[in-house]
């Protein structure tokens, strides 16, 4: 029974899925013919469905002018994020981002090299004209986290989420040509709820590499060890400090929820990873915050219902 349970989830989530792929994604996108090679457009748009499925089912999601632009950049940021699990050492990892660093650099100079997401991100920022350091504040982010053994601070971890999640947001705005302070103010927060919760998220996957992402002022409050936190154990203590990073993820999504009205109808997509940030936060507090529920590590077939359903009305974020 409980195989048939998990069957019938998971053909949910993939109905669900294929009918955001069906109605969003371009004809030529969804039936390709049978070339080998892929272009640079089909490249970045596999790279994130991969990698970032929840972002690509909201980049599907956008009108047809910003959804190349979104999964471009989005594939930029996976390419600079997965630097930290690829490397072996510090030194090759700051090598491999000094590479998109001088990637960045030969783009804006109309010298990109020969792969395929520099390419694509060539081909978006000479049409929507985005700012090259908003693509720089990614990689130095990323770059300082190399060195950065652990947070130290909640709000040391907050400044990662920052800048390693809002300068999409802000690209993405940029090439739907919007430019208000207001609208910066909400992108700024929900760069934090979504960096906050995806750090949330990593907490297992870092573990295996004795990796910890729970700031050190989090676990000194809740007398928690790095041994603890490696190997599961005070789960109970783990599940507390979760709750205290879970809601400054929180507190700054509705702070961007509260600016809404401040965002432009046509930029009101943009913000749909706004229902994915929610949606996960919720699950987490149904489970008392246990990141180790089982519930917490599979896809949920309600989520691409209610974000089609969200884009369907242009019911708000």
């Amino acid at each position: 029974m409980a195989s048939i349970l998990v069957n019938s989830r998971s053909a949910t989530i993939n109905k669900c899925s294929l009918l955001i792929e069906h109605f969003c994604t371009p004809l030529l996108t969804r039936f390709k013919a049978t070339s080998v090679k892929q272009t640079p457009a089909e490249y970045c748009l596999d790279l994130v469905r991969k990698y970032d499925y929840e972002n690509y089912l909201c980049a599907l999601l956008l009108p047809n002018t910003v959804r190349s632009a979104a999964l471009a950049i989005r594939a930029f940021n996976i390419e600079v994020a997965r630097v930290e699990e690829q490397a072996s050492d510090t030194t090759i990892g700051k090598m491999r981002l000094k590479f998109w660093e001088d990637t960045v650099d030969k783009i804006y100079n109309d010298t990109p090299p020969r792969n395929p997401v520099a390419l694509e991100l060539h081909r978006i920022v000479r049409k929507h004209k985005l700012s090259k350091h908003y693509l720089k504040r990614l990689i130095v982010a990323r770059s300082e986290k190399l060195t950065l053994s652990v947070f130290p601070s909640l709000e040391s971890l907050e400044a990662y989420a920052e800048n390693t999640a809002s300068p999409v947001y802000y690209l993405l705005l940029e090439a739907s040509d919007i430019k208000h302070v207001r609208v910066d103010h909400a992108a700024s927060h929900l760069g934090k709820a979504h960096g906050i919760t995806n750090l949330i998220r990593s907490i297992l996957y870092n573990a295996q590499r004795r990796s910890i992402v729970i700031p050190q002022d989090i676990m000194m409050k809740h007398n928690l060890s790095t041994e603890e936190v490696l190997r599961g154990k005070s789960r109970k203590e783990i599940g507390d400090a979760v709750f205290d990073v879970s809601s400054r993820a929180k507190l700054h999504l509705e702070k961007a929820r509260s600016l809404r009205n401040d965002v432009p109808k046509k930029a009101s997509a943009i913000f749909l990873p706004a229902i994915t940030i929610d949606f996960y936060l919720e699950r987490l507090r149904r489970v008392d915050f246990d990141i180790y529920h089982p519930s917490l590590q599979h896809r949920s077939a309600l989520l691409p219902i209610i974000l089609f359903w969200k884009k369907l009305r242009s019911l708000p974020y």
